[in-house]
């Protein structure tokens, strides 16, 4: 059995009728993140590997509804989520109401992989992420 990658670019879509200029930067960025996990895979990367730097390179594109494409709350805030689960193990981390945390999925990974946890949440979930390295915005 091979591997496959399957992405998407968070809730919504991308219209067919869309303007070229609008979908066009979208549909390439989408690409981006499939090389990306192809590039992984081929360097021997594991499969929850992957996925994280996949999910990472969505996060850090502004057209997409996740890390800085995050759509905002009627507050005019970003709560961000993010979930992780290892195939193999099936060890999870989830994080959710994260407002400073640059890459969601790099945290849940480390609820999952520093825990005894499965799912922080709000402040609970920001504590957790300044204890960590890098993955707070300056």
């Amino acid at each position: 059995m091979g591997w496959a990658i399957a992405v998407h670019g968070g809730a919504g879509d991308i219209p067919v009728d869309l303007a070229p200029e609008k979908r066009e930067p979208r549909e390439a960025a989408l690409r981006r993140c499939l090389d990306v996990g192809i590039t992984a895979f081929n360097h021997g990367r594991s499969s929850l590997d992957v996925v994280e730097l996949v999910v990472r390179e969505l996060e850090n594109h502004p057209q997409f509804n996740a890390g800085r494409g995050s759509v905002l709350t009627t507050d005019g805030t970003v709560e961000m989520e993010a979930s992780i689960m290892d195939g193999e193990t099936k060890k999870c981390g989830a994080v959710s109401g994260l407002k400073t945390v640059v890459n969601a999925v790099s945290l849940a990974r480390l609820v999952m992989e520093r825990t005894p946890h499965i799912f922080l949440a709000f402040e609970g979930a920001e504590a957790f992420a300044r204890e960590q390295i890098d993955y707070t915005q300056p």
